[in-house]
């Protein structure tokens, strides 16, 4: 059978042109089905790993579709959960509509939407947006939504995870009910399934790969590390390979963790290699810490997992888990930072103790279990200082209630049974014979009291 190549879908010269100049070579297996379907008109539910060319997935046919720059208000939309990603989307869009005309605009909070409105009020035919940046231009009356005829919602299980359920609700509810809808996302949870079922109608379901499988390009790898002294020590020990490790994403849970890191790092390396970002840093320092990651002036990128899925460059060596998400699904969208565009990548984890639950629940929904290595042998090992020893105990006691709501765990707070006397249960003629000794003593009372009174 004859390969598929983009101009088997009858795009246009511009577009083939834009195609060509990307590097794109010939349709991903995810492109290949959806933009057919794309093109027919149908509804589309797309489920694939993230970094395999799902965003160029709809763009394309999205671009095919509206062919030139028409009137005023936009007629296309499409949703991102953050701004990180509204951004990528929007350079995709950016390169691939460069010879159409086409005209497009990003909105998303954490900056002024003074701008923003101005750039919409240009006129606009693809709109990007984050939810609630959308709706709060909406309501301003700074947008006119009747002429939308295709409504994307990228990474929809981020969406419900991060509570954009609402919004989104509000949004279809403003928006014309006849258009093409395309939702795409990594995993399907039941909260997808709901809102698809909302708002789509017999939509074509495209699934690449299993659910929230990794690309086939990843290699994981795992480290039991017992605290957060040790991962540092082994990181650094892992970053000496400079050659190997040439473009790093170190994933953490918080943004404390995120600062320790870098400041760690900043201490070991020179300042221009390592940059942290995460919810509490400026926009333009985010966007600036970004753009320099991907032109390669940047050797390491610290980042929580805001930015888990807003960073697409195709030569990320390594992604480190320093340590595990709670959310599950984004331990799959953290390590598809690399290996993206059929590149080669590495994913490490480190995990402690109060890791090895949600190991056990990440390598469930990966179907895989992780190879685990040694640490090496001049990595030190640190000693457990109490504080983190008991934070890591009561997290695991949180844990094992979870699974059991009956376990009471070792900080649960037990009664003292040996500093009260047991009670010695009566007989009858015993109880009988203490009542009327209470009497007594009663009576005894009453009749000193009198005599007082006297």
């Amino acid at each position: 059978m004859a390969e598929i190549t983009f101009e088997n879908f009858n795009f246009n010269k511009q577009l083939l042109t834009a195609i060509k100049e990307a590097g794109y070579t010939k349709p991903t297996p995810i492109q290949e089905k959806v933009i057919k379907v794309c093109i027919s008109g149908h509804d589309v539910i797309g489920i694939a790993p993230t970094g395999t060319g799902k965003t160029a997935a709809f763009v394309l046919p999205m671009l095919h579709k509206l062919k030139y720059a028409q009137e005023k208000e936009p007629r296309a939309i499409i949703l991102a959960p953050t701004r990180e990603l509204a951004m990528q989307i929007a350079e995709q869009v950016t390169e691939l509509a460069k010879h159409t005309g086409l005209r497009h605009a990003v909105v998303y909070g954490g900056v002024g939407p003074r701008l923003q409105i101005e750039e919409i009020n240009k006129g606009v035919d693809i709109l990007i947006a984050t939810p609630g940046r959308l709706l709060d231009i909406y309501l301003k009356g700074n947008l006119i939504l009747k002429k939308v005829n295709y409504f994307v919602i990228d990474e929809a299980d981020k969406m419900m995870d991060m509570g954009f359920i609402g919004q989104i609700n509000r949004i279809l509810e403003i928006i014309p009910h006849k258009k093409q809808n395309l939702l795409f996302s990594a995993t399907m949870p039941e909260r997808v399934e709901t809102l698809t079922e909302n708002f789509m109608k017999f939509p074509d379901k495209i699934e690449v790969e299993m659910q929230a499988t990794p690309a086939a390009t990843i290699t994981q790898q795992l480290y039991r590390v017992p605290n957060f002294k040790t991962k540092l020590n082994l990181l650094q020990e892992l970053l000496k390979d400079e050659d190997g490790l040439n473009r790093i994403i170190i994933f953490c849970r918080t943004k404390l963790a995120a600062n320790a890191i870098y400041n760690f790092l900043e201490r070991k390396y020179r300042t221009d290699e390592v940059r942290v970002i995460h919810a509490n840093k400026a926009q333009s320092t985010r966007i600036n810490s970004m753009n320099d990651f991907k032109e390669g002036k940047v050797r390491i990128l610290v980042a929580t997992d805001v930015a888990a899925r807003g960073i697409d460059v195709s030569q990320v060596s390594h992604v480190i888990n320093f340590d595990l998400p709670v959310i599950y699904e984004d331990y799959v969208h953290r390590i598809g930072r690399t290996g993206r565009a059929n590149q080669p990548g590495i994913a490490i984890t480190f995990i402690t103790s109060a890791d090895e639950y949600h190991l056990t629940k990440i390598q469930k929904i990966i179907r895989m279990q992780i190879p685990e290595l040694k640490i090496p042998k001049n990595v030190f090992i640190e000693e457990t200082p109490f504080e983190e020893k008991q934070a890591m105990d009561m997290e695991i006691d949180l844990q094992k209630r979870k699974e059991n709501p009956d376990f009471k765990g070792a900080f649960h707070e037990k009664k003292n049974v040996a500093l009260k006397p047991v009670k010695k249960k009566l007989s009858a003629k015993e109880e009988k014979e203490r009542a009327q000794t209470k009497k007594n003593k009663g009576k005894s009372f009453k009749a000193n009291d009198k005599k007082k009174l006297k």
